[in-house]
């Protein structure tokens, strides 16, 4: 189990990320068998796959591909018949995944690899669910899987060394940066980081100390530039100048301590929610959501060029 050959890759589960997930296979030259028991899922796989197809044309693609190489299965029986990789993309609930898993797991050779897209679930009960548990594992993507290059893996108590670097490989050859999380943790690495900052930022609108729209500039035009180009952690190392992270941390430690100690986590309401629905609706400025995703896709693709151009170290 140490590569993947193209062939054809299982996508369960066709919402958003699924979608997704499906555009990217295709583009870089596999067939695709999808599976969604929701209504109206077959049709809104192929717009979204529509939709995403001229920006992955813009990036490159493989010979042979084509979204015609997409089939949508009326079981997950036919998804499954003969494929190499397997992402699944279901409800995040282990009352679900739990039982997904267990019937994929009996239906398939053990040298096919079961990855999940779960953006916070511990993947060792669902392991535990499996004869051959070894080979499942989290594969979780940033959205958009299409574009944005992490994928965060996560072994398991369960789960083999091989199977995650069968994985690993399968997801550099789609283009992707994959990290392996040394330790299981609830929401990864990726979702805990913004969580931190979501949290803050919902504290300040809700009390009054800014508007949305001042928050998301305080990130946009400030360090969120920063961090596109390196990581909070090496921009921390840079603030130290040449004494690097010691010095950063001994001279504004105390300082960060201070705003650590005054912050508070939010407590998600109806109110809270009503609140920031409200204060966030107006920063649309007229553009429906599909339009903004658009617009940002046009920009990530950019910026993606900007980071390959500048080859600044790190993954």
């Amino acid at each position: 189990m140490s590569e993947v050959s193209k062939g054809t890759v299982a996508v369960i589960g066709t919402g958003t990320i699924g979608a997704s997930w499906a555009a990217l296979f295709l583009a870089h030259g596999y067939d695709v068998n999808a599976y969604d028991p929701a209504e109206g899922a077959g049709a809104r796989l192929n717009a979204a796959v529509a939709a995403h197809w001229p920006v992955l044309s813009e990036l490159g693609l493989a010979s042979g591909a084509s979204p015609d190489r997409l089939q949508m299965c009326d079981t997950l029986e036919k998804a499954l018949d003969g494929v190499i990789f397997v992402q699944e993309n279901g409800p995040e609930r282990e009352a679900i995944k739990i039982p997904l898993f267990a019937k994929m797991d009996a239906l398939l050779p053990p040298e096919v690899i079961l990855a999940s897209s779960s953006s916070g679930l511990r993947i060792t009960p669902i392991q535990a669910a499996c004869q051959h548990g070894s080979r499942v594992l989290i594969g979780h993507p940033f959205n958009p899987p299409h574009l944005i290059p992490l994928v965060e893996i996560v072994k398991g108590d369960h789960g083999s060394d091989d199977a995650v670097a069968t994985a690993k490989l399968f997801y550099e050859a789609l283009g992707k940066t994959p990290i392996v999380l040394r330790k299981e943790v609830p929401g990864h690495i990726a979702n805990r980081l913004q969580a931190a900052l979501w949290a803050e930022a919902l504290q300040l609108v809700a009390s009054g100390v800014a508007s949305a729209e001042d928050v998301d500039c305080a990130i946009t035009h400030g360090p969120g530039l920063r961090w596109a180009l390196m990581g909070p952690l090496m921009n921390l190392e840079l603030a130290g100048g040449d004494g690097g992270m010691a010095h950063a941390l001994d001279h504004l430690g105390p300082a960060m301590q201070s705003w650590w100690d005054d912050m508070k986590t939010p407590e998600i309401t109806p109110e809270l929610i009503a609140h920031m629905a409200d204060a966030t609706r107006p920063l649309r400025e007229g553009h429906s959501i599909r339009q903004l995703d658009d617009m940002r896709a046009v920009a990530l693709l950019n910026l993606l060029r900007l980071k390959a151009d500048a080859d600044l170290p790190g993954k």
